[in-house]
């Protein structure tokens, strides 16, 4: 289990988000551009095996569900090769049989977008406003309170950030720090900010 600290992620508020173009489980490919229609865009850095990630899938679902200005991005960047689980067509079979419902779930087979996101666990939430037309950071932070898989959560915060950032409001919230497991990089891949 990873714990973060927020202050030495690489992306800030006001950042730009990283472009990318991915392919998703269901057979699209998608790049950042999108989603430009959406008033708000939370990509999450998420897997199929860790328990951690296994235990926001609801969430995610609930949130993708419950607001059409809200695009909602699950990435895949960990390494199939060690982790069988969280491979591309586990993934296919995950959106096939409805269990995640996401706008789209990508898969990051380079690792290049986590490592530009400055992505450290599974699952990492980043929160952007589309600001005439660019996605700029408003939160990078956790879904909800819960600290372990087997916990429920008392507060959806998440969902408190996006009804804030779509009624045209600052998140002023501190940044709560998510926890999960660690990506799980390919040898040699780890990026420069990777210290944990």
């Amino acid at each position: 289990m990873v714990s973060l600290d927020s202050e030495s992620d690489v992306l800030g508020r006001g950042d730009e988000a990283p472009t990318f173009e991915l392919p998703g489980a269901d057979g699209e490919t998608y790049p950042l551009s999108d989603f430009a229609d959406k008033d708000a865009l939370l990509v999450v850095f998420t897997c199929n095996h860790c328990p951690y990630a296994k235990a926001k899938i609801e969430e995610l679902n609930r949130l993708a569900t419950d607001y059409d200005d809200l695009a909602v991005v699950g990435i895949n960047a960990n390494d199939p090769e060690e982790y069988p689980d969280d491979s591309f067509e586990r993934m296919q079979e995950l959106v096939e049989r409805g269990e995640i419902q996401y706008d789209a779930y990508l898969f990051d087979e380079t690792q290049n977008v986590a490592a530009a996101y400055g992505a450290r666990c599974t699952p990492d939430p980043f929160l952007f406003r589309n600001d005439d037309g660019t996605f700029k950071l408003a939160y990078h932070g956790r879904l909800d309170d819960a600290p372990n898989p087997d916990d429920e959560p008392s507060e959806r915060e998440m969902a408190a950030h996006v009804e804030t950032l779509l009624d045209g409001d600052q998140i002023t919230a501190v940044e709560k720090p998510s926890r999960g497991c660690s990506i799980k990089w390919k040898p040699g891949n780890e990026p420069a900010y990777w210290d944990v």
